[in-house]
């Protein structure tokens, strides 16, 4: 009689077909041996293993270096792509003047494009569902007064809006939720009312500034999916890790994917389509709310999201902080791009048409040639309200929670000029306006007062004050 052991070394991998297939049962009850049951086996088994590809598949770089520090970035990014590009999947991918580093080596950059087929790879999108940016045209208004209104309007850090704060979620918005086995749980439903009209951190940000071309005022919001995007990822990280280990066990677990054509891949596909539709709205939210207060007249609205999953037939572009020019892309299509810089920088507005090189992208921002943590130890020599006052000079820049965070001032980011001078280089778009700053809000760093911190500077004020009242005490007595 065959068991389970025989046919594990038969080079067969356990798993639930062995009993949902019946396959056993099949082989026992018709007595199949030697080439006939492997015939069997093979017809109703799980495709074999998919290992690594011998060769990384080639992909192209649009970016160039100017300091010893970008090619550090550059050197690394390119690795890290070169041992990406080997996961079975792959088709080919780009990298962008921006590019910068996003995680272990193997991992998709910021600024990365990568490019498979009939798979959705959760880790190439990240956390961070469509990041996107909005603009909205306000025509000939003051710009002070946009910003002090959208300051009170826009919501930053952790949490949610307060219930007298929130936006109303429309029910059919919500019905697609409650429709998805991967948006259907009650911390998802909550976040999803929770979290709309609201911007997060890091380097999320309300722009206000002008437009070159015309001088009219334009509102720009930066920021993402939130808790909702970064449920969705987890969840989808988890499913993609049970077919990771099924398909392609050497495949890394960052680079784990969804088959598209799966019930669980068609699931996850629909989750993300609903998840942008929830961002755009989140960004509509802020938008409309500063709008009406404001009495003002929307002259123009246009919208795009740079880090996502985006389809053509059976191929799947992952963009992990790419802008996607390519039409197809972008049903919902509107006006040009957006892609920013720095807070003391012109927004881009651009167009473009996809070529070989590029895959249908254009840059995302700046990007990063140090992380954070980085950055900071590289500005030890003056004080952060120092170099805020020196970098921020001629704009009116602020911080939701009145904490500067100088990881998120110009310097953090690449030389603006040379980004856009390799965007012209590489022929990846072409700016046809630019929003010259008047200011910005940014979280700022919200963590210098978490509660958590709050807490423990009392404890240890409160120690202290116990062992000075405990020497003086001591002092008295002696």
């Amino acid at each position: 009689m065959t068991t389970g052991k025989d046919l594990i070394d038969l080079g067969f991998k356990s798993g639930k077909w062995f009993k949902e297939a019946e396959a056993l049962e099949h082989i026992n009850t018709h007595a199949l041996e030697g080439e006939a049951m492997l015939a069997y086996l093979r017809e109703v088994g799980p495709p074999p293993a998919l290992p690594l590809l011998p060769e990384p598949r080639p992909f192209f770089e649009n970016i160039q270096a100017d300091t010893a520090v970008e090619q550090q970035n550059i050197d690394y990014v390119r690795l890290s792509m070169q041992q990406l590009m080997r996961t079975p999947t792959v088709v080919t991918g780009a990298v962008m003047p921006d590019s910068c580093p996003a995680g272990p080596l193997g991992t998709i950059p910021v600024g990365g494009v990568v490019v498979t087929r009939n798979a959705i790879h959760p880790g190439m999108h990240s956390a961070d569902i469509c990041c996107s940016v909005m603009l909205t045209n306000l025509g000939h208004i003051d710009p002070k007064a946009v910003l002090d209104v959208a300051q009170q309007v826009t919501h930053f850090g952790p949490g949610g809006r307060q219930p007298e704060r929130q936006y109303s979620l429309p029910a059919e918005l919500m019905a697609e939720f409650q429709a998805n086995p991967f948006l259907d749980s009650e911390k998802s439903l909550s976040l999803a009312q929770e979290h709309l009209g609201t911007q997060g951190d890091g380097n999320h940000f309300l722009f206000v500034g002008t437009s070159r071309r015309t001088g009219e005022t334009m509102l720009v919001t930066h920021h993402g999916s939130r808790g909702v995007g970064a449920r969705l990822y987890t969840a989808g990280m988890k499913v993609a890790e049970r077919f990771r280990q099924q398909l392609s066990p050497e495949t890394a677990p960052a680079n784990a994917w969804l088959p598209a054509d799966s019930p669980e891949g068609e699931a996850y596909w629909a989750a993300l389509q609903t998840v942008r539709k929830w961002t755009k709205l989140n960004h509509l939210c802020l938008h409309d709310d500063i709008v009406q207060r404001l009495q003002a007249a929307v002259q123009q609205r246009y919208w795009n999201e740079h880090n996502f999953v985006f389809k053509a037939g059976d191929l799947y572009y992952h963009a992990k902080g790419a802008t996607p020019l390519d039409p197809q892309f972008m049903p919902d299509i509107t006006g040009p791009r957006i892609i920013p810089l720095n807070m003391a920088q012109p927004i881009l507005i651009v167009e473009g048409e996809t070529t070989e090189s590029n895959l249908g992208f254009a840059p995302h921002g700046a990007g990063r040639n140090l992380s954070r943590t980085r950055h900071k130890y590289s500005k030890a020599d003056k004080t952060k309200e120092e170099w805020f006052a020196e970098e921020t000079q001629g704009i009116d820049a602020r911080f939701f929670f009145n904490e500067i965070d100088i990881s998120e001032l110009p310097s953090a980011y690449k030389n603006a000029e040379e980004v856009k001078r390799q965007i012209s280089e590489f022929k990846l778009a072409r700016t046809v306006d630019e929003v010259q700053p008047y200011g910005c809000i940014m979280a700022g760093d919200w963590e210098v007062n978490a509660p958590w911190r709050v807490k423990k500077r009392q404890e240890k004020a409160a120690e202290k004050l116990g062992n000075d009242t405990q020497a003086d005490l001591s002092a008295v007595t002696e």
